[in-house]
């Protein structure tokens, strides 16, 4: 009669945890689910307490800190009966019910598990399931491929050395390291050397991810005192890519973290893409000995657009959206939109869709430029954030090199502030790259114009100024 309790009382569990399982893959995704809540399994539920198995300590602090809240909402729901929920790193081959340790009936013990036993990512073997990439890798664009991306003079040579990594037996040479303007084509390349990689060969473990995210899950590896798994994950793959690396500057820490993880990958004959948006020798903020180790294999720039490939860019991208763009709107386009490729095809982008969402409207030069009247105004204004700084730091009587600055004082920060609204009012930047300008992230820019709007409805001074100097600027 005990036994056909405990039973009972599994079976009630199981089906509660099911049902969970079900309702979490609908919130968080599959390949989020199948990589962090499918390889748990319930342990044993005693006194209100439910204690749940993990795998491995790594995957504890992650669920722990990413879905424990969810899933004790939604047990809590279904089940009155549990008040708190611990999640127990432990193999999944004895397993307890009701309180009592099963050992004995191998039978039932197989019964407990919800899910097969995870995936191990295991170096040079083929890894399904909650495989490494899939933990710590960023999704690729399945657009960005070598057939989707416009060559011409200004990125052949860096086409040319993707395409050399991508497809050779052997590691040609080691780094490679790509680096242009923002909107030049160093992330489709980057992901069209993955994706060829694994047509050529599935089996290799590829990790690509921004340096943002690099320093993000070293920080939490740091939190959580778990820098031996975050080690031995980077440290395992076959081909490391790391977007942006810029964005390490002044990050001592993770610097040296990935000093060490890249110099680990090339003894072992790794191959590491990287990208930024300067050479390696013009970084700032990175150490000398790291500049040196990135420009240490081949270095490959990505030069402006020129004008033929901005026109083969626009019949590239039409041909993707099914439309036929006539040869003057693409003239037109390709003469006002110089500086960035993805603007060029967000420019596109919205004038399709208005053909295609208001029935009777055409492609034509004279309902581009009535789409696109508020980017081609800024773009006519021709003001770049660089003139917005000397012009706003003229009109304070401070330089640019404090402007940008660590400073605090009012004196200096004030006006970084309005240069930064000005920057966000009057150009097409986004605000990781004014953020760039200004040696600060895109947080700190979305405050100062926050701070500035704020200003100019409170301070008359300050909305005096402002609109001086942005009148001054589209002059």
């Amino acid at each position: 009669m005990a036994g056909e309790a405990i039973q009972n009382n599994y079976d009630a569990v199981q089906d509660e945890w099911g049902e969970i399982c079900s309702q979490l893959k609908q919130e968080v995704g599959e390949k989020a689910f199948d990589s962090w809540l499918k390889p748990l399994s319930i342990s044993s539920f005693n006194s209100g307490v439910m204690n749940i198995c993990v795998p491995t300590r790594f995957m504890r602090n992650w669920v722990i800190t990413n879905y424990s809240d969810r899933i004790h909402k939604i047990w809590e729901k279904k089940n009155p009966n549990i008040k708190s929920i611990n999640f127990v790193v432990q193999a999944a081959d004895m397993e307890s019910i009701g309180g009592i340790r099963i050992s004995g009936d191998r039978s039932l013990s197989k019964q407990i598990s919800t899910s097969p036993a995870p995936q191990i990512y295991q170096p040079g073997a083929s890894n399904t399931g909650a495989s490494l990439n899939d933990v710590i890798s960023v999704p690729l664009n399945p657009q960005y491929t070598f057939e989707n991306f416009v060559v011409g003079k200004a990125n052949e040579f860096a086409y040319a050395a993707a395409r050399k990594i991508a497809e050779s037996e052997d590691i040609p040479f080691n780094p490679l390291f790509l680096y242009s303007g923002v909107g030049l084509g160093k992330t489709h390349l980057m992901h069209a050397i993955a994706w060829r990689i694994k047509q050529r060969n599935p089996n290799k473990n590829i990790v690509y991810l921004s340096a943002e995210k690099f320093m993000y899950k070293f920080v939490r590896a740091l939190r959580y005192k778990d820098t031996a798994a975050f080690k031995e994950q980077f440290r395992s793959v076959d081909v490391l890519m790391v977007d942006d690396v810029q964005f390490m500057g002044g990050k001592d820490s993770t610097q040296e973290e990935f000093f060490y993880t890249f110099n680990s990958l090339i003894e072992e004959g790794r191959q590491i893409i990287i990208s930024a948006d300067k050479s390696p020798s013009d970084l700032e903020g990175i150490e000398q000995r790291l500049r040196s180790r990135l420009g240490c294999g081949l270095v490959a720039d990505i030069h402006p657009s020129d004008f033929d490939l901005r026109i083969g860019v626009l019949q590239s991208k039409a041909k993707q959206l099914n439309c036929v763009l006539p040869t003057k709107v693409a003239e037109f386009l390709a003469q006002k939109i110089t500086s960035n490729i993805r603007e060029l095809e967000g420019a596109l982008r919205r004038v399709v869709a208005h053909t295609q969402l208001l029935p009777g409207k055409e492609i034509t030069l004279e309902n581009t430029q009535e789409v696109l009247k508020d980017m081609l105004r800024s773009y006519d204004r021709r003001t770049t954030i660089d003139e917005i700084q000397k012009k706003v730091a003229e009109y304070f009587n401070i330089s640019v090199k404090e402007m940008q600055s660590s400073r605090r004082a009012r004196t200096v920060a004030r006006p970084r502030q309005i240069a930064m609204y000005l920057a966000k009012l009057l150009t097409l930047r986004s605000l990781p790259e004014i953020g760039r300008k200004f040696d600060r992230d895109h947080t700190t820019v979305m405050h100062a114009v926050r701070k500035i709007e704020e200003l100019i409805k409170e301070d008359q001074g300050v909305a005096e100024s402002v609109d001086l100097l942005r009148r001054s600027l589209e002059i």
